[in-house]
């Protein structure tokens, strides 16, 4: 069987609906992971989908796939992603699929992986593209149940994250699966709840589910200022990354929502390793070391960072998307939901819960710049960079150059990253500095970096 090449990504599978994901090809994918289950004696699967119209003909598709490789299939129906991979661990099965396009726009979906309690991604995923057009699949004829953790999940959350005080929260949804159960988390916490677009609608009719672009979170904003919640929180299509904005209607993006959370899991676990990625302020390092944590600047991805923070035994880690996995005290996986309460806990001790986030170190910067260029382009014309770099840096001044994930140079005074996006054709590029001076030094110094490899693709600055 031929399968699109581009929908088996560094992180997970996705692609359009009908066109290069159909039934067909879920099926055979499913197939796939069967057969690799089996191998890694984790032959059963939890199943879960997000509100896409398409989720319950692709978990379908999946769950036969699955069972004619001879896997067992439990299915959890609709829900949030972390919820499959909190049904591995809760229902002992180690292995889970969620069926997913994340805040992929409505035409989309997609397949997040975990099979014997490691998140494909990279060359693992390639593999199975691999098996599937060399038929080199097992067959058999496995068991279908269901199962409904979702009380289990909440009350797993509730016995563990305490709130000090009631408080008053909103929350944005977009009209993602995340809406049919933060509502009830919160609420079950203690919070009185002002809902916005908690109703899942797989077409998104009021705006997209990613709450790190500004202007999806305008509402929110609105609804806090005039309002009496005294904090809002934005979650993605899926429910695997958080927004956090204040009553004032600052926006605290996740990099900020890392340093109070390490703070807290630092006060309880004294030099623990905490992970961040590329893109995120290099606000963080000394944040971390002042409060007696070890920092550990690590690839951009979700499936990468899991893998970390498996690999180091860190207590936590966080991506700048807004992707926050905690070990302490939970699993290690990325969950927004889970991660919204983590934060609840803390703002809860104080009377102003904006405070806390308000007090954290901050640094004008820019929003995440993106460069387009045809497929395939941005991986190669960051390779050259990288080769620059190691030849003979083209940033002089820079105290650092890292080149784990792209170029990130690191000045006395700010960055600058230019990264190979692994879900489009862009290279991401993301400054910071101390000053607005600063700032546009450091854009000039890439600027002359990077326009010189592709002359006649204008940069997005």
């Amino acid at each position: 069987m031929k399968l699109a090449a581009e929908i088996f990504r560094t992180y997970d599978v996705r692609g359009v609906v009908g066109k290069s994901l159909t039934p067909e090809v879920v099926r055979a994918i499913g197939r796939a992971l069967g057969s690799l289950g089996r191998e890694r004696n984790a032959p059963a699967f939890a199943v879960c989908r997000d509100g896409r119209l398409s989720g319950p003909e692709l978990a379908g598709a999946l769950i036969e796939g699955l069972l004619s490789a001879g896997a067992d299939a439990i299915d959890i129906g609709m829900a949030p992603t972390p919820l499959a991979y909190f049904a591995a661990h809760h229902l002992g099965c180690g292995s889970c699929v969620a069926v997913s396009g994340s805040h992929n726009p409505p035409q989309y979906n997609g397949l997040k992986m975990v099979v014997a309690g490691t998140t494909l991604y990279g060359e693992e995923i390639q593999k199975l593209r691999a098996a599937i057009e060399s038929d080199q699949l097992t067959t058999g004829r496995g068991k279908k149940s269901k199962a409904d953790v979702l009380d289990a999940y909440v009350e797993r959350i509730a016995g563990d994250v305490k709130l000090a005080r009631a408080m008053r929260i909103a929350i944005d949804c977009g009209n993602g699966v995340a809406g049919m159960l933060a509502p009830r988390l919160y609420r079950r916490l203690g919070c009185e709840v002002t809902e916005l677009y908690t109703e899942v609608d797989g077409r998104f009719p009021n705006h997209h589910p990613d709450p790190a672009q500004p202007e999806n979170l305008a509402e929110l904003i609105k609804t806090l200022r005039s309002g009496n919640a005294e904090i809002g929180l934005a979650f993605d299509g899926d429910g695997d990354r958080l927004g956090v904005v204040t009553k004032d209607g600052e926006i605290i993006f996740a990099d900020r929502q890392l340093m109070l959370l390490a703070q807290d899991v630092l006060s309880r676990n004294p030099g623990a390793q905490i992970i961040y990625d590329v893109k995120s302020t290099r606000l963080l390092a000394p944040w971390i070391e002042r409060h007696g944590g070890k920092p550990l600047i690590w690839k951009t991805g979700h499936s990468l960072i899991k893998a970390k923070l498996k690999e180091t035994g860190a207590l936590l880690a966080g991506e700048m998307s807004g992707h926050t996995f905690f070990k302490e005290r939970w699993y290690g996986f990325d969950d927004a939901l889970y991660g919204g309460a983590r934060l609840l806990e803390i703002l809860s001790r104080h009377s102003d819960a904006s405070a806390p986030l308000k007090a954290l170190p901050n640094a004008p910067s820019t929003p995440e710049l993106h460069w387009p260029l045809a497929e395939g382009e941005p991986h190669a014309l960051v390779a050259k960079l990288q080769a620059r770099v190691a030849a003979a840096t083209p940033f002089p001044r820079a105290e650092r150059v890292l080149t784990i994930d792209g170029v990130r140079a690191e000045y006395r005074d700010g960055f600058g990253l230019a990264r190979a996006s692994n879900t489009t054709p862009v290279i991401v590029i993301r400054f910071e500095a101390d000053d607005a001076q600063a700032l546009e030094r450091i854009k000039r110094e890439f600027r002359a970096a990077l326009q010189p490899l592709k002359p006649d693709a204008p940069l997005p600055y």
